[in-house]
């Protein structure tokens, strides 16, 4: 279960997601100012439950997907200096931003699967495996996405149990297509590099219990300024052991 609250400007999301992982409370950093250039979502959005407040969406973790629930696998995409995630906007939901994702076959190899994906949503194949969260993760779809989504489908499912994956793109930002590798529907019309901050802002609010969990596992491999900063300073700090090192033997010869 996911309960969300503010501080400042500051989001906080408490996370109950079984009796094998802890409640946790975690803190992102204050949203950059970089939020207020794109476009804001208006407060009705056909994607929307609009009776459904962002504390009434939960995300549940399993070993295993539930029944009732799609299979399906995320892509974390993070740019060459591990600073920023890979988002875009959907074709008919253009106030919303997202990570890729998509459905997995029964029995597809699920790493398989998010490469296929990505590859059909973006036409990303230069991509460096990093990691991949260790359970499913699911949520459930409001009830106006969920009667759209099962009619399109001819299906009854309540909702989306997802395997993250984080990958490091390595080429070069002329590779990403947003008409993917033609063998699909275009599904996204404009993309950008974002922080995990305006990602997590940015989603829609049944997704986001889902983002927070994703953004916190896969954070120890996605870096920020304060990271940058403590790796400066050890560079830093050894540069001048060494010169001092060096001195000292020069004084000693």
């Amino acid at each position: 279960m996911a309960v969300t609250g503010v501080s400042g400007n500051s989001l906080f999301y408490r996370v109950v997601v079984s009796q094998s992982y802890p409640t946790k409370l975690v803190k992102f950093a204050s949203v950059p100012l970089e939020l207020q250039q794109l476009p804001r979502k208006p407060l009705c959005c056909s994607c929307d439950d609009s009776s459904s407040s962002l504390s009434s969406f939960t995300a549940l973790s399993t070993e295993t997907p539930p029944d009732g629930y799609r299979r399906n696998v995320g892509i974390c995409l993070i740019n060459s200096s591990k600073k920023k995630i890979f988002a875009a906007t959907r074709i008919h939901i253009p106030y919303t931003w997202q990570m890729p994702q998509g459905g997995a076959d029964e029995g597809e190899d699920l790493i398989n699967a998010a490469l296929r994906e990505l590859r059909e949503e973006t036409g990303v194949t230069s991509a460096e495996f990093l990691a991949e969260t260790p359970y499913w993760l699911t949520y459930d779809f409001p009830l106006k996405v969920k009667q759209k989504l099962n009619r399109r489908w001819g299906t009854n499912y309540k909702g989306q149990a997802q395997k993250w994956f984080l990958f490091k793109f390595t080429g070069k930002e002329e590779e990403i297509n947003l008409l993917g590798d033609g063998s699909e529907k275009p599904e996204f019309n404009e993309w950008r590099w974002m922080f995990p901050e305006q990602v997590l802002e940015r989603a829609v609010d049944f997704k986001k219990p889902v983002y927070e969990q994703v953004l916190k596992i896969f954070s120890p491999y996605i870096l920020t300024d304060a990271d940058e900063r403590n790796c400066f300073e050890r560079r830093k700090a050894r540069i001048n052991f060494r010169r001092q090192g060096r001195k000292f033997y020069t004084l000693k010869q």
